[in-house]
């Protein structure tokens, strides 16, 4: 009884300790989020500009070229942050040649300010991805934690007292009914 005690009280300092992380980590979620959808949008009001000015099929065959040009690199790497395990993800971006695949006279301004927020625009949203699975996972850990609690709360514990005051009832009546033998033979030993 003692020791699902103990556990329940370490199971609730541990819970509090995960409110805190999921402030903490909610306000940099939020910030992240803010950031990427910022950034999504001007590079939606880019692209909306660059198709206008340049048309859909010359903007497509500008990126079918740059896909030649550039080779992502992803690395996923998993370590222990606050106790559970997380993906780090690193992100790099081989070009082969500095220049771009296409002229710039015959491009709009837009184009090359859309490349420019695209490749900031990746940046933040896997930081924003690593942020958002961290806060997952201890959202997750909260609710173990949090189940675990109410399983020592409502099942083991009340089982543990009904099991501890039937074992003690029973002690007690098996004392009685020692003590009412050892009357009986004492008056039987007497009677002889």
């Amino acid at each position: 009884m003692n020791f699902a005690v103990k556990g329940e009280h370490f199971l609730e300092f541990k819970r509090e300790q995960l409110i805190a992380q999921i402030k903490d980590f909610w306000s940099e979620y939020l910030q992240s989020k803010n950031e990427f959808i910022y950034l999504y949008r001007q590079a939606l009001y880019k692209l909306y500009k660059s198709y206008k000015e340049m048309g859909k099929i010359q903007l497509n065959l500008i990126s079918n070229l740059s896909k030649i040009q550039h080779t992502p690199i992803i690395n996923v790497r998993y370590k222990k942050k606050i106790g559970l395990i997380v993906p780090e993800i690193i992100y790099e971006l081989k070009r082969e040649r500095e220049l771009p695949a296409y002229s710039f006279e015959n491009t709009s301004h837009y184009c090359d300010e859309l490349i420019t927020i695209l490749r900031v625009l990746f940046e933040v949203m896997l930081q924003h991805a690593e942020r958002e699975d961290l806060l997952l996972k201890v959202a997750l850990s909260f609710k173990k934690i949090n189940r675990r609690i109410n399983g020592l709360k409502n099942l083991v514990i009340p089982n543990l007292e009904s099991d501890i005051k039937q074992i003690k009832d029973i002690l007690e009546e098996t004392e009685r009914e020692g003590f009412v033998r050892l009357k009986k033979v004492k008056n039987l030993i007497i009677n002889k």
